[in-house]
Formats: structure tokens, C-alpha cells, sequence
């Protein structure tokens, strides 16, 4: 029984693809012969793949490779495999649909500049549909390795938001692409056009990839150099052909920051090849999305995505790796209970963290980009790595009161040489950004001492420095928790004025904890504030306002841990407090001291309302209004 034509339409998120590439990627269109050799060789791959285990395959064409046709008079370009082929399911689902995670938060990163969504695009993977970038109409031949002749289909589409299929005999199996070509595309029927660009874009797949011989109707040649880049000496590949390899297994149109090639022998044979992308793909922080390098066996594809070679961490880093010493039939299963797997997932996880030490030693601006694209993943890596703690510590990046502006540019390195002489800790302040960090008032005494801290301003941060006792030797120190320990740095005089106010205020304290009940766990002068009037501080171990906010937003109740308020004894406000005596004005004015506290600690208060009504009264006063 035969399968009539059907014509469906296209998925929603596929017709916007199509129409943005057309739209987007005009003075890229070159790329659609890259994309299109690239898919002829996965069908190869995956063919070479299955044959494995099943021989019968291959039947009686057992070469794999990709052919090139072109006709100048009818404007056609044909791009033609032996791979693995499609049956009439497989067809409508992957040329029909995008089934893709993080597809919607795709489409919200596209912001209308045609540069920067042309680079957004590469990276989503144009794939098949880049056709239509040069081709007015787009036809489609297939047939499924070990399917017969009468099983072949027939797709087609002028890109008009709909497709059509077909059963038709086909007696070759694979794909062949069939493009139309629009009349300002007719270059790429030039077969002088054709061969420069296979050279530029393909010249690193490992299939050959052949054209016409000149003069010639029935003869083919390859053009390319048909061997893997990575099994090639290094000292025979040239940075182009690495950032060409590249292209092909990302899909990114921005070069890479950096690379490193390494054949290991020994107990363990092994090729790999890393690249540091230079920009983040859009679904970095989709837990869900596709990650991991390529995985070869004895230079026989085996699969994408193999995640198993490089921690969570490090999932913005591409590359292959390829074994000697593996078996064919590795599945993901026995990937995750390889011992082989295991040693090589330590040995290219410390490779990576090298490369990224090389990158931060060697060139200072491409490291500043790669942690503004990065950061935020590799400090994942304090904790679901500890093993690599220290080679991962020099290269975390931080803003810092010693520099203007929110660039985290300082090392922990660049810390230490500037910390001053008998300095025991490495102190830091968290924010919700970084502008907050540099203007919280727990570090006015240090700033005024000239002490050097780091400045904290992503929602992971506290807690990644949780997981941080010290760096070289030196405590790391929240400033805005416990007591300051400034040790040998603190001067005489600042502990005589402390002592000095603890014993002149000690009315005034107990006064302002009778005011503030239990929302306070005490009250006491400060050794952190020389401009603000009162800070909070939390102990220690407690749990920061941001961390219990996001505890609650999970749905968990936080334990409950009242701060201690720290009055700056010595401020105009906090001498007019002590002059008032106890009764409503002391109480609302040591409200709003409070509450101001919690706003610098959190950026909110519980009853915002109440504290206009507080400020207001007090500023009535102050001004003689009343």
C-alpha cells in the first residue's frame, strides 16, 4: 500500500528559524554549504556507527563519502550522502520540527540587531534549514540504511511555512539535498566557488568530499583533505584549520578564545582536543540541555554529547576526544561505570583548568572575557569538585575596593601582593551587586584603613565562599559577619574607643535592645562603620537575608537567627538617639535605624509603609516643623 503526498505544516518555532536565518544571516549565506556537508557527514558518522553491529548496512558500498553536484543552466546545487538515511517518520520529525530544549528562551535572547542574533543563530545550530538561506525551493531524497528501494521519500518546501512528502523509489541509501538556488545565489552552482569553500569550511571532515573533475560528467575528486584534523601532527595544522574544526562541532560563528591538541599513550591512549568558546551558548544554565564532547573510538564516530568526560562545571567547553583503547559498543551506560572514563575524565578535566591557567598567564583581555561569559560556571566547581579546589582558586576573578567600576578583574594572587604587612585575612562583602557590595557600610573601617576587599555581587557567590577556609595560608573573612578581626592591624587607639563607647553607651544600648525586643539578638558599638550610623551583623554561621530568601521562595522555612546591631556610637543620629529619653520618639527613631540596617543587609524591609511613616516623623522633628 502506497503513502499519497501529505502536505504539513511547519512547527511555529521552525518557521520563525527559517524566516530570522533568511533575514539575519544574508551576508553570512556562505555558511549553508557548511552546515550541509556537516549533516552528510553525521549520517556518515552514524552509518560507519551502526555498521558496527550490524555489517549488512553497508552492503556493497562500504566507502563513505559526500558528493557535490551542481548545474549552472538550471541554477541547482545538490549536496549528497551515503550515510545512514531517513525513513518517512524520521523526515517529517527532523525537518519538520526543532525538538530542542531551551527553544523559547532561544527566541526571547533575540534582540533585532542582525550581528549579534547572525551569532546567536550559529550557536542554536542552523543545521538543514540554512538552506533556504540560498534556495528559493529545497527538495529532499532518502533512504534509511537497510530499507528497500520502494521505501525512499521525496520532501519539499519553498520555505512558504508548509512542506509536502512522498513515498518514492530510490535505489541509492543516504540523503541528497537539492536546492534551488534564488538568482542572486546562482555563484554557488560555480564549481571554482564550490571548491574554495569546501576548502575553507570542510577541509577538516573526515569523508571525502568531492566535486566533478573538470571536463569531466561522470568523474569525481575530493577536494578536501578527507582525515581527521585531530589525527593529524600538530605541527601540520594551522590555527584556521582549528578554528574551521571548530565551527563544525559548535555551530558558533565566533572563534574560540583558545585550544590545546594532546595525544596521550601509555596505560591509556587517548586523543583530545579542547576548545574555550568566546561567548556563552544560550542554554549555559538549562541543567537539561545538551553538553559534553564528542566521543570517537579508534576514529569510528560513537556519539555527541558524550557528558561523561568533563564535570558539570565545565559543560561550556567543546571538543572531541577520541580512544584507543574503549570498545565499539560503549553506551552512555557503560560510560558511567568505566574506570578507563573515570581516568580520563580526571586527567582532560585538569587539561581544561591548564588550558584556562595558559589563557589567564598569556593574555589578560581574552581571560577577562572568557570569565565575564564563564565565571559563574567555573566557580561551580569549589564544591562539586574539591579535588581541583586549588586549581581552580587562581582563577577566580573579583571586583575589589582597589579598582573603580564593576570589572572583576583581581586575582587572589593580585590580592595578596597588595595585602598589607601582618594582614592575616583575605576579607570580601556580599551584595546584590557589586555597586552594593562596594557601598556596604560593614566595610568603611577597612576602606578607611586602606585594606583592600573583595567585592561580591552574584547570588551564588556566599555561597561558593562557603565553601572557601582559605587561600595560600590566608582565612577568607566575611566583613559583614562576627567580629571584623582586623588582629595586628587594629591600632591601640581603635580598641580604646571601643572600649571607651561600650562603657559611655552602655545605657543607650540596653535602651535600643528594649526598643527593638526580639528582633535583635543584641546591641553594641561598631568596629566596622566610620560614615553610616548602624549595620547588622550576622553571626558567623548564620544564614544572610538572601539565603533565607530563597530558602522561603523554595518553600522552606529558614531557622529563625535574629542579628546583632552595631551602632556607630560616634554618629550625629546616634547621639541625638542618646539624647532622647526612652518613650515613642526614642522607639520609632531606633526603628528606623534598624530598618535602614535591613535595608543595606537585604535591599528590603518587612513594612516599607511603616518606615516612610517612621522617616517622615523623624525628618518633621529634625526640621523644627513640629
Amino acid at each position: 500500500m502506497s503513502n499519497p503526498r501529505e502536505t504539513h505544516g511547519f512547527q511555529a518555532e521552525v518557521r520563525q528559524l527559517m524566516q530570522l536565518m533568511i533575514h539575519s544571516l544574508y551576508s553570512h549565506r556562505e555558511i549553508f554549504l557548511r552546515e550541509l556537508i556537516s549533516n552528510a557527514s553525521d549520517a556518515n558518522d552514524k552509518l560507519r556507527f551502526l555498521a558496527l553491529g550490524t555489517p549488512g548496512l553497508l552492503a556493497d558500498e562500504a566507502e563513505l563519502a559526500i558528493w557535490i553536484d551542481f548545474d549552472a543552466k538550471a541554477g541547482t546545487l545538490t549536496i549528497r550522502d551515503n550515510g545512514v538515511g531517513m525513513n518517512r517518520e524520521e523526515a517529517i520529525a527532523h525537518l519538520g520540527t526543532i525538538a530542542k530544549s531551551g527553544t523559547a528562551e532561544f527566541f526571547g535572547r533575540l534582540t533585532g540587531d542582525q550581528q549579534r542574533d547572525a551569532q546567536l543563530i550559529g550557536q542554536f545550530g542552523v543545521g538543514f534549514y540554512s538552506a533556504f538561506i540560498v534556495a528559493e525551493r529545497v527538495e529532499v531524497e532518502s533512504r534509511r540504511a537497510g530499507d528497500p528501494p520502494e521505501a525512499g521519500i521525496h520532501w519539499e518546501s519553498s520555505a512558504d511555512g508548509e512542506f509536502s512528502i512522498e513515498a518514492r523509489t530510490r535505489a541509492q541509501r543516504g540523503t541528497s539535498v537539492i536546492l534551488h538556488l534564488k538568482a542572486d545565489a546562482r555563484e554557488y552552482a560555480d564549481p571554482w566557488r564550490l571548491r574554495a569553500l569546501v576548502r575553507r569550511y570542510s577541509d577538516h571532515i573526515a569523508f571525502p568530499v568531492r566535486l566533478p573533475k573538470e571536463g569531466a560528467t561522470l568523474e569525481y575528486e575530493a577536494v578536501n583533505q578527507a582525515q581527521a584534523l585531530w589525527a593529524r601532527p600538530r605541527a601540520q595544522i594551522s590555527d584556521d584549520d582549528y578554528k574551521a574544526f571548530y565551527r563544525h562541532i559548535s555551530h558558533d560563528g565566533v572563534d574560540p578564545l583558545v585550544w590545546a591538541h594532546n595525544h596521550v599513550e601509555g596505560k591509556r591512549e587517548y586523543t583530545s582536543l579542547l576548545y574555550v568558546p568566546a561567548q556563552a551558548p544560550f542554554d549555559l544554565w538549562q541543567r537539561e540541555a545538551a553538553r559534553g564532547l564528542k566521543l570517537y573510538v579508534r576514529r569510528v564516530f560513537i556519539m555527541d554529547n558524550a557528558e561523561q568526560f568533563l564535570p558539570l562545571y565545565l559543560r561550556f567547553m567543546k571538543g572531541i576526544v577520541d580512544s584507543g583503547d574503549l570498545p565499539l559498543n560503549v553506551s552512555r551506560e557503560l560510560l558511567q561505570q568505566d574506570e578507563q572514563v573515570e581516568a580520563m575524565r580526571g586527567a582532560l578535566t585538569r587539561r581544561a583548568l591548564e588550558l584556562l591557567a595558559k589563557l589567564a598567564a598569556d593574555d589578560q583581555a581574552k581571560y577577562a572575557a572568557f570569565w565575564k561569559e564563564f565565571g559563574r560556571a567555573l566557580k561551580e566547581g569549589l564544591s562539586e569538585d574539591p579535588g581541583n579546589r586549588e586549581r581552580i582558586l587562581p582563577l577566580l576573578r573579583y571586583a575589589s575596593t582597589h579598582n573603580e567600576g564593576d570589572e572583576e578583574s583581581v586575582s587572589l594572587a593580585d590580592y595578596l601582593a597588595r595585602m598589607k604587612p601582618l594582614q592575616e585575612r583575605i576579607y570580601y562583602v556580599t551584595g546584590e551587586n557589586i555597586g552594593a557590595a562596594r557601598t556596604s557600610p560593614h566595610i568603611e573601617q577597612l576602606r578607611g584603613k586602606g585594606i583592600e576587599v573583595l567585592l561580591l555581587g552574584d547570588r551564588i557567590d556566599e555561597w561558593v565562599m562557603g565553601q572557601l577556609p582559605e587561600y595560600a595560608g590566608k582565612r577568607f573573612k566575611d566583613a559583614s559577619r562576627g567580629q571584623l578581626e582586623l588582629g595586628a592591624l587594629a591600632d591601640v587607639a581603635d580598641q580604646e574607643r571601643v572600649d571607651a563607647a561600650l562603657k559611655e553607651s552602655k545605657g543607650l544600648l540596653k535602651r535600643c535592645k528594649d526598643a527593638l525586643g526580639e528582633r535583635v539578638r543584641e546591641v553594641r558599638p561598631s568596629t566596622r562603620l566610620q560614615d553610616s550610623p548602624a549595620c547588622l551583623v550576622r553571626d558567623e554561621h548564620d544564614l544572610s537575608e538572601s539565603m533565607r530568601r530563597v530558602l522561603q521562595a523554595q518553600g522552606q522555612a529558614p531557622p529563625p537567627a535574629a542579628a546583632t546591631l552595631e551602632l556607630n556610637v560616634a554618629h550625629p543620629l546616634v547621639r541625638y538617639l542618646e539624647g532622647l529619653p526612652r518613650g515613642e520618639a526614642f522607639d520609632e527613631l531606633a526603628q528606623v535605624l534598624y530598618d535602614q540596617a535591613r535595608l543595606n543587609e537585604s535591599g528590603q524591609i518587612e513594612r516599607p509603609a511603616e518606615f516612610s511613616r517612621r522617616l517622615n516623623g523623624l525628618l518633621v522633628r529634625l526640621a523644627g516643623a513640629q
